[in-house]
């Protein structure tokens, strides 16, 4: 099994688990399986935007064989504006800088655009030979922000250790208090609490429910999360039961290059 469907699986089941809970304030319920409607009002293993612009992402470097900066961007605006690489045919879930940069053609580059909305889509390019600047502009296409930027590209780092089976990260992480993580959509945060529910368990299950429980942006939290947690616990490791509810497998497998 390759790890590009186990990164890429991974991070789809953690979006869609965390999907119904989006918003929804830490504490006030728990997430303990695959479940529908809640927030977005969708079925059991519907996607968010997060994994449909991973999958435009993967999908172009699988056309084109290298980051092609405009083909990418091509396929963002497919998805946006003619609902394509969906979970059910249709967009519900947008983030601001995200459409903004796609109507205006350009990435963002106020502080207040340092949403997660690039870092929620930049793992595929753990898988290729790309360098920090090709990750940073391949983030720029909608974050253009350096702490977006650096931000895709640590997370990057970050996968490609432990694609190759090293150690990833401080776990001094590990030891911060539940109560310090914060689990919103600026883009540092995003990328902290994802590590903290890595460091905090030793499944891949464990890793992606507490990921959705810390509340907020549950989907991609969780959603970057179960990226990392898919690489390194593997496609085997992902309850069969969610991968049987995930919608749209057939578009996940056509988007994978390896």
């Amino acid at each position: 099994m390759s790890k590009l469907k186990s990164a890429i699986f991974g991070f789809a089941i953690g979006d869609a688990l965390g999907v119904p809970y989006e918003f929804k304030e830490r504490h006030t319920y728990n997430c303990t399986d695959m479940i529908g409607h809640g927030t977005w009002n969708q079925e059991a293993g519907t996607w968010s935007d997060d994994t449909s612009l991973t999958l435009a992402t993967a999908k172009s470097i699988k056309d084109r064989g290298f980051i092609d900066l405009k083909e990418i961007r091509k396929n963002f605006e497919a998805w946006l504006y003619e609902d394509k690489f969906t979970a059910n045919g249709e967009v519900f879930d947008v983030g601001g800088t995200t459409r903004g940069a796609i109507e205006l053609g350009h990435g963002l580059d106020g502080f207040h655009d340092n949403g997660n909305g690039s870092l929620m889509r930049i793992l595929p390019l753990a898988f290729t030979e790309a360098s920090d600047e090709d990750i940073a502009n391949v983030s720029a296409i909608t974050h253009a922000h350096e702490i977006s930027k650096n931000a895709c590209i640590e997370y990057i780092h970050i996968a490609r250790k432990l694609i190759n089976g090293k150690k990833y990260i401080d776990d001094s992480i590990k030891y911060v208090d539940e109560s310090e993580i914060k689990s919103g959509g600026f883009v540092l945060d995003t990328l902290k609490a994802s590590l903290w529910c890595i460091l905090n368990t030793d499944n891949y299950k464990d890793a992606v429910l507490k990921a959705v429980n810390l509340g907020s942006d549950t989907d991609t939290t969780a959603a970057v999360t179960g990226g990392l947690a898919g690489i390194i616990y593997g496609f085997n490791a992902i309850p069969k039961e969610w991968i049987e509810k995930l919608k749209n497998k057939e578009l996940i497998e056509e988007c994978l290059f390896e």
